[in-house]
């Protein structure tokens, strides 16, 4: 499979979901798969597609607080991306056990990467139910996540549809996340802390920093270097389309 590599800069959560999810249309359209690493322009609480959420945000705190709100194609449970780098994979798909398999790949990749970058993770080996509840995303890692010392440092949920896959996910960078507690109407208990870059590699690296080894694991696990992605206009038009799904406050509240 033709593999290219995609560095974008920080943009609003509507931008990059829709991205997220045009990226994942060409892979059904064209047979090649994108592994793209971002940020966002403002922090933003992200929903999961099946997350009960109307109702359960104070909007009021979450405007003073400067907070965005935007609901992913994937499941999960609500993610704070504020101190964080994301990436994502999209790529031709239709099996549920190739799903699976691209499960492991993409987390070998992001190990590889980690690794290079200096940081000692592995993989969760605890199975624990994950309900799409209002317990943000970085409570508890479930079996397979990546995590260091026992605790989860990249969360990530995936979206199959149309012949293709999405998977993607956030790295943290700093741990910020008890702060959805702030943006709930009704509080729940302290979560534990989540590991993060900072505290593995003693300082806070830049997204092009923990790019750079990313996209190294990645060339050593497909055999060459990947490409860089120039997005044509049919790609283009499915951003600017799912834009206005995304901006849309039906889906955003929907359940």
């Amino acid at each position: 499979m033709r593999w290219h590599f995609h560095l974008t800069a920080p943009a609003n959560g509507v931008y990059n979901m829709a991205l997220d999810e045009a990226l994942m249309r060409r892979a059904a359209r064209t047979g090649e798969a994108v592994f793209r690493v971002y940020g966002w322009s403002a922090p933003t609480l992200s929903l999961g597609r099946n997350q009960r959420a109307r109702g359960c945000y104070d909007l009021r705190a979450a405007r003073k607080m400067g907070v965005d709100f935007v609901r992913r194609p994937t499941g999960g449970r609500a993610l704070l991306h504020d101190h964080e780098i994301t990436y994502s994979a999209t790529l031709p798909l239709t099996d549920v056990a190739q799903a699976h398999a691209a499960y492991d790949f993409v987390n070998d990749v992001l190990l590889g990467g980690l690794a290079r970058l200096g940081v000692r993770a592995g993989r969760a080996s605890e199975t624990t139910s994950m309900s799409p509840g209002l317990r943000p995303c970085f409570d508890v890692p479930a079996a397979r996540e990546i995590v260091v010392a026992g605790r989860k440092l990249v969360g990530s949920a995936q979206w199959r549809h149309g012949g293709s896959l999405l998977q993607h996910g956030s790295i943290l960078v700093r741990d910020d996340q008890p702060r959805i507690a702030q943006l709930m109407k009704a509080p729940w208990d302290a979560m534990p802390a989540a590991a993060t870059l900072g505290e593995s590699l003693g300082r806070e690296p830049s997204i092009e920093e923990v790019s750079v080894p990313i996209l190294e694991s990645l060339r050593i696990a497909i055999g060459v270097r990947p490409e860089p992605l120039c997005p044509d206009n049919e790609l283009e038009r499915d951003v600017e389309r799912l834009r206005v799904t995304y901006a849309d406050d039906s889906w955003t509240w929907r359940r």
